[in-house]
């Protein structure tokens, strides 16, 4: 059964973009797309609402799925889409579409902007609970930007893709994160961009330079031993290792500058309530531009 890309729509310019890059995703993967709007306040399946007052605000959602595909079949005319408007709330609607999905897309609003009812208590809902890859993008992302700049530093499709970051974490085996880096940076024919946070262990104390040397190299090592496999499966991708002494929150947000798209790993949570995004995938959050893709593991 072939698995498609689902993209949540709501209207928002975050919702848009979000759906343009999945269309763009799709397409390397040779995968259909499926756009979603789901509200509580369409009628069920089977039933019509009779006066004018409920009827009205239908065709918000109606008009939101027309014109998205508009654009996408005017963009991507070989991509096969399909849309559908689910009368749900949005974060269940969201997470039962996941289940089925190759991965889940959606918008992802500036820290003090104003967005559609996706971005809010519903994009923290799907982030803690979802269990395929789940991509955030901003407002105004768009193809161009996967892509260097040309030779007069203007945005432009025809050049080489920016690089996907991964962040690498030598203390466990992350295989779920690595290989979608590793495939996404294949599909696009972009070089992978492997960091790690590194710093010296607690209870190290401060070590004098050449202990911090010993230590860094043996950091080095590790990750050049984890990621050797990696590099035999996807021999075509060019991988570049990089090393940053600091907090993962700190190294990661500079990481991201210049990239195309960061993969980062989302520890699954069991608990029934709370938020449980953790603090660096937060950070990420609030201060990265880019498409940032978080992938669950154990």
């Amino acid at each position: 059964m072939t698995r498609p890309v689902v993209a949540g729509l709501d209207g928002s310019r975050e919702s848009i973009a979000a759906a343009d890059w999945a269309a763009r995703e799709a397409l390397r993967r040779r995968l259909p797309l499926r756009l979603v709007h789901a509200w509580e306040g369409l009628p069920e399946e089977g039933t019509e609402a009779t006066l004018p007052e409920p009827r009205a605000p239908q065709y918000h959602p109606r008009r939101v799925l027309r014109t998205t595909l508009e654009l996408l079949h005017e963009r991507y005319p070989r991509l096969y889409v399909a849309a559908e408007q689910v009368p749900r709330q949005p974060g269940a609607a969201l997470l039962a579409e996941a289940e089925n999905a190759e991965l889940l897309v959606i918008g992802s609003q500036e820290p003090s902007g104003a967005g559609g009812f996706l971005l809010g208590s519903v994009a923290l809902a799907t982030m803690t609970h979802v269990e395929q890859p789940l991509v955030l993008v901003r407002a105004g992302f768009t193809a161009a930007d996967e892509h260097l700049p040309d030779s007069a530093g203007k945005p432009s499709v025809r050049e080489p893709h920016r690089d996907v970051a991964v962040a690498v974490d030598t203390d466990g085996s992350r295989d779920d994160v690595l290989e979608f880096a590793f495939h996404a940076a294949d599909l696009r024919d972009a070089p992978l961009r492997a960091v790690h946070a590194w710093h010296v262990p607690l209870g190290h104390g401060i070590p004098g330079d050449e202990e911090h040397a010993r230590m860094r190299g043996e950091a080095e090592r590790e990750l050049a031993a984890l990621l050797q496999p990696w590099r035999e499966k996807y021999p075509s991708v060019l991988v570049r290792e990089t090393l940053y002494e600091g907090r993962p929150a700190h190294v990661l947000v500079r990481a991201a500058n210049g990239a195309g798209l960061l993969v980062v790993g989302r520890r699954r949570r069991r608990a029934a309530v709370g938020s449980h995004t953790g603090h660096v995938a937060n950070a990420l959050i609030h201060h990265v531009d880019r498409p940032i893709v978080l992938v669950p593991h154990d």
